[in-house]
């Protein structure tokens, strides 16, 4: 299976009641700041949250790839991965720009492929994992803030995304749709054993493809505001309240940077409690 033979994927914008927000569990395990020692000069890095980035400025966007692309040129392309995925409609356009390149891709998973970051693997022609790496696959996942036909109309726009996907995953690992539904369903998380197993993944990363962890640390504070982030969305607030709550706890700025002695979960605590105090 090459990526020649799989199909575009197409996905219109929103309604502004919907909003895309991070997976929980796939900042947890996300360690921020792993990347290869070492890579060739055509190599595009997307070693960061899918679509712009409120906290840092930051995230890999589909104009950044295309900006990457057009320097890259004429000649295969080196994608290496790890994210825990972010703004699926940035992930989808990603995944069509690498697509459609005409020289061969080869994805390299260094630590994680999580959600939309997942599917931009699949654009590979060739996809190497970590051993200790991970992918995790789901049905998109939104905020959606209104009342019942809102609600209604948010299950029946994603419907179809979660069919493309489901139709990428498949055709790229060569198995029945529905298997493909099934993870998704359970969003099914795979290391790198599994990934190859199940084919998600061709191959483990080459034996001269040393990981680099060491500014791993260097994220943890910002990793948990995002998580923070994500605890007020789910808990009903709208992106501004929660962004301004969040300013608040780090004193007063959105820029602020978390007060170094204290320990990153804290932040993640202290959003959950301020949650509670909300609710009641």
């Amino acid at each position: 299976m090459t990526l020649r033979t799989l199909p575009e994927m197409t996905a219109a914008r929103l309604p502004d009641t919907f909003a895309f927000t991070h997976d929980d569990e796939a900042l947890q395990r996300w360690q921020a700041g792993v990347r290869a020692e070492q890579t060739p000069e055509n190599t595009i890095s997307i070693l960061d949250v899918i679509g712009e980035d409120f906290w840092t400025g930051g995230g890999v966007t589909s104009k950044r790839v295309a900006a990457a692309l057009r320097q890259i040129g004429d000649t295969e392309v080196f994608v290496d991965i790890n994210s825990p995925g972010g703004d699926f409609f940035e992930g989808v356009a990603i995944f069509n720009q690498l697509r459609l390149h005409k020289h061969k891709v080869t994805v390299r998973i260094l630590g994680l492929a999580a959600s939309a970051a997942s599917l931009i693997s699949m654009s590979g022609d060739e996809i190497q994992i970590g051993k200790a790496g991970f992918m995790m696959v789901h049905n998109a996942w939104v905020l959606a803030v209104g009342n019942r036909h809102d609600m209604r109309a948010a299950a029946d726009t994603l419907e179809p995304f979660d069919d493309a996907m489901a139709t990428v995953y498949s055709e790229r690992a060569g198995v029945e749709k529905k298997a493909a539904v099934r993870w998704m369903d359970d969003e099914q998380w795979f290391n790198g054993e599994q990934a190859v197993e199940a084919g998600l993944a061709d191959d483990f990363l080459t034996a001269d493809t040393a990981i680099d962890a060491t500014a791993a640390a260097a994220h943890e504070d910002i990793n948990a505001l995002r998580r923070a982030d994500a605890l007020f969305a789910r808990a009903g607030l709208t992106r501004s309240q929660s962004r301004s709550l969040l300013g608040e706890i780090k004193g007063g700025t959105q820029d602020a940077a978390p007060n170094a002695t204290q320990d990153a979960g804290d932040w993640t605590a202290a959003a959950a409690q301020l949650i509670a105090t909300l609710k009641t």
